[in-house]
């Protein structure tokens, strides 16, 4: 799946910051609550939001949901 250079571990393509905003993302926060909470702009958030679903070869925020419980960064809701 994705661009990960088939390496053991799909979350070596993101880097630290990106992995912190992608679990956000997962646990179902918005753009804004994340920018907020990282101290960062809201386009900034965006913008990573953006490479991350490039770099995973996501289309939506759903995938990326889906990519998240799938290696263990968020766990599913019961």
């Amino acid at each position: 799946m994705g661009r990960t250079g088939g390496s053991a571990d799909p979350l070596e393509a993101l880097t630290p910051r990106q992995r912190e905003i992608l679990q956000l993302v997962a646990e179902g926060h918005t753009s804004k609550e994340i920018a907020e909470r990282l101290q960062l702009s809201f386009k900034t958030v965006e913008a990573h939001r953006a490479q991350i679903m490039e770099r995973l070869d996501l289309e939506d925020v759903t995938g990326l949901v889906r990519f998240a419980v799938r290696v263990g960064l968020v766990m599913p809701d019961a």
